[in-house]
C-alpha cells in the first residue's frame, strides 16, 4: 500500500456518456454532477454514474484526477472560466501523484481500489477544456481503478471557526 494517499476535494457523476463512443459526431449533453458523496461497489463503480457496471473487469470503475494538474493546467494556458468536472474524472484529488497509485492496491474512507493506469486524455479535451489541453496532459491525466470493496466515500468538509 502507498504512504501517502490522496485527499479527496470533490466527486463527480454523470448518467450518460458524452465523449466515449461518439467519435464522427457531436458530443451529447449529459451533465456532469457535483455530489458530497459516492456509493462504491465492488467489481461495478460508483453507483449512477455512467460507467457503472459498464462491463465486466472493466479497468475504468472510477477515475481519479489531480487538482494540483488542474491548477497547472488552468495557469498554462490562461483559463479560468472551466471547472474540474469538464474533465469528466470522477475524484478530483490533493497531495499525491497518482502515477503513484498505478497497478497497486490503495484504501481510502475504508473503500479499496486497484489503480490500474492512466486516464488517457482524448481529443475531447481541447473542445471541452481548450484547445492543447489533450497535448498538456500527457501523462497526467488521471488514474483509472477499480473498486475492490463496497463502501462510501464523502467529502469532508472543513469545521468553521
Amino acid at each position: 500500500m502507498p504512504e501517502m494517499l490522496p485527499e479527496m476535494l470533490r466527486f463527480f457523476v454523470s448518467p450518460g456518456h458524452n465523449y466515449f463512443g461518439h467519435h464522427g459526431r457531436e458530443p451529447d449533453q449529459h451533465p456532469t454532477v457535483e455530489v458530497e458523496e459516492i456509493e462504491c461497489v465492488a467489481g461495478c463503480g460508483i453507483r449512477g454514474d455512467r460507467f457503472f457496471s459498464f462491463k465486466p473487469d472493466y479497468i475504468g470503475q472510477v477515475t481519479f484526477f489531480a487538482d494540483e494538474t488542474y491548477q497547472d493546467l488552468c495557469q498554462q494556458m490562461n483559463v479560468h472560466s472551466r471547472p474540474p468536472a469538464v474533465f469528466r474524472r470522477n475524484i478530483l484529488t490533493r497531495g499525491v501523484d497518482l502515477s503513484t497509485l498505478m497497478d497497486c492496491e490503495f484504501e481510502l474512507q475504508g473503500v479499496r481500489f486497484r489503480g490500474h493506469g492512466e486516464a488517457k486524455p482524448c481529443y475531447w479535451m481541447n473542445q471541452a477544456f481548450a484547445p492543447g489541453a489533450q497535448d498538456a496532459l500527457q501523462g497526467r491525466g488521471g488514474l483509472r481503478a477499480v473498486v475492490l470493496s463496497d463502501g462510501w466515500l464523502r467529502r469532508k468538509i472543513p469545521a468553521v471557526v
